[in-house]
């Protein structure tokens, strides 16, 4: 009328279980390089903007569209009081021209950008860009901001 029980006292018939050692996992784990990538990516987005070029200048503002161009330019910026600038370097005025014909990957083709500051003098202005156009350089051209309808 009873029951016989096996020695263990449950029904596995006195076998035990076996754990299994946790097993080292053979897969990188990529979520914190992504998590960098993306901070990365963010940061740059941010500071590209920024890097263009570096004079602090007032610029005009005026309806004219855009120029498309596949090169970046070289750009020549004139301050309110005078001083000229080829891309983040100051330059003295006589100094432009030679400046651009060493620096000039395209020779005389190559497109250079006049920054003015709105407040500079226009004597200044086109003395600089006479001195461009009359070495050769011919794609020339002013540098504002999109004029804002108010």
């Amino acid at each position: 009328m009873g029951m016989q029980m096996g020695p263990g006292g449950g029904s596995a018939g006195g076998r035990r279980r076996r754990r299994r050692r946790a097993q080292p996992i053979s897969e990188i784990n990529v979520t914190p390089f992504v998590d960098v990538m993306l901070v990365l990516l963010i940061v740059f987005m941010v500071a590209a903007p920024l890097l263009t070029v570096g004079v602090p200048i007032d610029l005009p503002e005026t309806r004219a569209t855009a120029l498309e161009g596949d090169t970046e330019p070289i750009t020549i910026s004139v301050r309110s009081d005078g001083t000229v600038f080829i891309q983040d370097t100051e330059i003295a005025m006589d100094e432009v021209v030679p400046k651009l014909e060493a620096i000039a990957q395209n020779g005389y083709d190559e497109r250079i950008y006049v920054r003015g500051d709105q407040n500079s003098d226009y004597g200044t202005m086109m003395r600089l860009m006479g001195r461009i156009n009359a070495a050769g350089f011919k794609r020339l051209g002013l540098v504002t901001l999109e004029e804002q309808d108010s």
